[in-house]
């Protein structure tokens, strides 16, 4: 007798869909959102669109109200086994991604569609880039030229503010960032109040706790989060987008005198692409492949983009 053998498939933790695959998952989900709302969060260098967001951010914000239900649930049970009312926790969402990937309008998006759910109508979006040391301390260390790698952060007032806004804090102040002047606004903050949703976006959010001189390990900012997207891309496409921007903003931005970046705003096609494209090299692409690509892992969801910035497959943690 001749036993025949299926062939063995790769145990994996993720669910692995193509656009198509992703987009039927919520046929039935209403899109709340129209030509306006898209071109009012919409990203320099982004050119996301209705379709896009209808083919892959109205299944997202279905699966995520989803998640925040049996969430609140689950805190729910916790609560009655307690005996005592531990108050509602906000449901916190961490999205990662390299710069110029387009992680800015993805966690502007969701912030949209998630409100237009009952059960979630305050959320707020806060971007790391506040918590960013101030030039003149970036600078006093040696670390300028490192801004946007994990160093660069003030990471023990980050990990404060989210352990605040979770335990239900009723107001948390979050520091101001200019990307006029590239640096903080002294004495300027936004507050966070009791939101149903808070969203973190951010080039290192999701970094692993580093360890202590002792062996231990401590908290990152990553462990608050319910759920996790790292937005991500080819390096290849995102440099280029990069290149894109950095010309776009030189015509805009740079342009206006008080801008950090207005010696920039002078220079031909060719000189700027030539500064953008070794900036990215320096800078940009060591801190991606150093720190921020090897943490493409720890998300719950990856939204893979082609190069023409739709989302062409979502990667889904199963367990």
């Amino acid at each position: 007798m001749i036993v025949v053998v299926p062939p063995q498939v790769p145990a994996t933790p993720y669910v692995d869909l193509d656009r198509d695959a992703w987009t039927r998952l919520s046929a039935s989900t209403p899109q709340p959102l129209d030509d306006a709302d898209i071109e009012r969060l919409r990203g320099l260098g982004d050119p996301i669109d209705l379709a896009e967001v209808d083919a892959t951010y109205r299944p997202l914000s279905r699966l995520l109200d989803l998640y925040i239900q049996a969430t609140q649930g689950l805190h729910g049970a916790t609560s009655t086994f307690l005996h005592e009312d531990v108050g509602r926790t906000p449901y916190v969402i961490g999205v990662a991604g390299s710069v110029a990937v387009g992680k800015s309008t993805t966690a502007r998006i969701l912030r949209e569609l998630i409100a237009r759910w009952p059960a979630t109508p305050r959320v707020e979006l806060v971007t790391t880039d506040g918590f960013l040391h101030p030039n003149a301390e970036l600078e006093r260390r040696g670390l300028l030229q490192r801004k946007g790698f994990p160093e660069s952060y003030d990471r023990r007032a980050l990990l404060r503010f989210v352990s605040k806004v979770k335990a239900g804090r009723p107001e948390v102040a979050v520091p101001v960032y200019d990307h006029l002047t590239y640096d903080i606004v002294p004495g300027a903050e936004v507050v966070v109040r009791q939101p149903d949703v808070l969203i973190v976006e951010g080039l290192n959010v999701l970094q692993p706790a580093r360890p202590t001189p002792e062996g231990t390990s401590n908290l990152a900012v990553s462990d608050f989060f319910d759920f996790s997207i790292y937005v991500d891309a080819r390096t290849s496409d995102v440099r280029q987008w990069y290149v894109d921007r950095f010309l776009s903003l030189r015509r805009t931005a740079f342009a206006r005198p008080e801008s950090y970046f207005h010696r920039y705003a002078s220079l031909s096609d060719d000189e700027a692409a030539d500064r953008a494209e070794s900036i990215w090299d320096s800078i940009n692409a060591p801190n991606l492949e150093q720190n921020i690509l090897p943490t493409r892992s720890r998300a719950t969801l990856v939204l893979t983009k082609g190069p023409d910035h739709t989302v062409q497959r979502v990667r889904l943690r199963k367990i």
